[in-house]
C-alpha cells in the first residue's frame, strides 16, 4: 500500500507542476518590468530575459524546469538570485513550527470538547461546546489574527506583534492558525463519539466492570478515532496552505511569506518551489493518516 502511494506521487506531484506553471505564466506582468522597471533600457530588458531563460519558448522554459526537477534543481530565484531550493530550506523550519505547535494546540482542545459534548449530550454543555466549535469555523485567519493582535499585544502588551523571535511569537500564529482545526475536529469526535457509544462491546466492558473513563477514553474514543484521522489528514495538508496568511498576518518568516513575496516580483521558479513545498505537505500528510489508520483499525491491515 505505501509503495503504490509512494508511486500515486509521481503523477500528483507532476499536475501540481504543470497546472502552477500554467497559471504562473498566465498571470499579468512581466518578470523583467518588476525587477527593472518599465523605463528600463530595451536592451537591458532583453540582457536580463536571456539570462533569466524568459527569451525561450513557454514549452521550452516548462521542459528545462521538469529537467532540472528530476536532478533535485528547482531552479534560481529572479528576485534573489539564489537556488530555489536554499531559499525554500531556510523559510521550511518556520512553517514547520507553526504548523506542529498549531496541531498540538487543536489536538488538546478539539479532543476534551469533543468527548465532553458527546458525553453530555443535549445538556447545556453540549450547547455550549457546539456554540463554540461553529464560532470556530466561522472565524477566519485574517480576522481573527488581529484580533488576537489588538488585545494580548496592542492592550495587554504580553505578546509579541509580530517577527520570529522566541517561543512567545510563536504563540498568537499558532492559535489563530489551530483555532478552525480544532473546531473541525471536535465536531467530527463528537459524531463520531455519538455512533459508538451505545455498542454491543463498551456495554460488554461496563458489564465486566471495566469503569466508565476507560470505556469512553480508551475504548470508545479508538474506535470513534477512526473518520477523525481521516478529516485530520485532509485538514493536516490545509495548515501549509492557511499558514499564508496567517505568516502574512504575523510578519512570520516562513513558506506563506515567501510565496507572496514571490508572487508579488513574478519570481516564477521561486513560486512553484513553494507550491511544490505545499503539495508534497498535502500528500505527506495524507500518508500519514492512512499509516495511522492501519494502526488505528486491524481491519485494514488485514
Amino acid at each position: 500500500m505505501i509503495r503504490r502511494r509512494l508511486l500515486m506521487l509521481i503523477p500528483t506531484v507532476l499536475g501540481v507542476v504543470t497546472l502552477v506553471f500554467a497559471f504562473i505564466h498566465l498571470v499579468p506582468g512581466d518578470p523583467v518590468d518588476v525587477m527593472l522597471g518599465e523605463t528600463a533600457n530595451v536592451s537591458d530588458k532583453a540582457a536580463l530575459r536571456t539570462e533569466l531563460g524568459l527569451d525561450r519558448t513557454v514549452p521550452a522554459q516548462y521542459a528545462a524546469y521538469i529537467s532540472g526537477l528530476t536532478t533535485g534543481d528547482m531552479g534560481r530565484s529572479f528576485a534573489y538570485r539564489k537556488p530555489v531550493a536554499e531559499l525554500i530550506v531556510a523559510r521550511l523550519p518556520a512553517t514547520l513550527e507553526l504548523a506542529g505547535l498549531s496541531l498540538v494546540i487543536a489536538l488538546l482542545v478539539a479532543v476534551p470538547i469533543g468527548v465532553v459534548t458527546a458525553v453530555k449530550k443535549g445538556t447545556l454543555t453540549d450547547r455550549v461546546g457546539l456554540t463554540v466549535s461553529m464560532v470556530g469555523v466561522s472565524m477566519p485567519n485574517f480576522w481573527l489574527g488581529p484580533l488576537l493582535i489588538m488585545f494580548f499585544s496592542i492592550k495587554l502588551g504580553v505578546l509579541p506583534v509580530s517577527g520570529r523571535d522566541g517561543f512567545a511569537s510563536l504563540i498568537l500564529p499558532a492559535i489563530t492558525l489551530g483555532t478552525g482545526l480544532a473546531a473541525i475536529l471536535s465536531r467530527m469526535l463528537r459524531s463520531s463519539l455519538l455512533d459508538v457509544m451505545g455498542a454491543q462491546y463498551l456495554q460488554a466492558a461496563r458489564a465486566r466492570g471495566v469503569s466508565e473513563a476507560r470505556v469512553i477514553w480508551v475504548h470508545a474514543l479508538r474506535n470513534a478515532a477512526l473518520p477523525v484521522i481521516t478529516i485530520l489528514g485532509l485538514q493536516l495538508g490545509s495548515l501549509f496552505s492557511g499558514a499564508i496568511i496567517t505568516e502574512a498576518v504575523f510578519a512570520w518568516p516562513g513558506i506563506g511569506t515567501l510565496l507572496l513575496t514571490a508572487i508579488q516580483s513574478r519570481d516564477y521558479p521561486l513560486v512553484q518551489g513553494c507550491v511544490l513545498v505545499i503539495s508534497l505537505g498535502y500528500v505527506a500528510a495524507n500518508l500519514l493518516a492512512d499509516l495511522a489508520y492501519r494502526w488505528a483499525d486491524p481491519r485494514v491491515r488485514k
